[in-house]
């Protein structure tokens, strides 16, 4: 008989503790982000994709058409075409293709690019049902 209020008890108090652990966190305040409805805070050193960076003096981009990025990506995600226009000094940007289903974020086209023409973007939503809305036309982008 002893043994049943003994159980009794002790089933009890762990009862109560647990409920005191309970209550403490109840009365916490939430660190749970509601996601769609709340946008969270991304560190500046998120790599989204690849965007080309506008230049502030001639409010275009600064890619010179080098092709280093292309050459050094070891996905092979990245197409373009440069071209040699007339009373132009170098080459001219034509075409800027980015695969981001190829991607691996590795960063080598960003490091390699001697004008940092290219930046990795602070977009982290990027979902779809459709694999061509990962095919970016970067230049197009720039011109917006």
């Amino acid at each position: 008989m002893t043994g049943y209020f003994h159980d009794l008890f002790s089933g009890s108090k762990s009862l109560i503790a647990g409920m005191a652990v309970t209550f403490k966190a109840f009365c916490q305040p939430i660190v749970t982000t509601q996601y769609p409805r709340e946008k969270i805070d991304v560190t500046p050193n998120i790599r989204g994709r690849l965007e080309l960076v506008k230049d502030t003096e001639s409010a275009t981009h600064r890619c010179i058409s080098c092709g280093r990025c292309a050459r050094e990506c070891p996905s092979s995600c990245i197409d373009l075409k440069g071209e040699k226009q007339e009373g132009v000094k170098g080459k001219v940007l034509v075409r800027y293709e980015y695969n981001f289903t190829l991607c691996s974020l590795c960063g080598s086209c960003v490091d390699v690019c001697p004008t940092d023409a290219l930046a990795f973007s602070n977009a982290y939503e990027l979902a779809s049902f459709v694999k061509e809305d990962f095919h970016f036309n970067l230049l197009e982008e720039v011109d917006k």
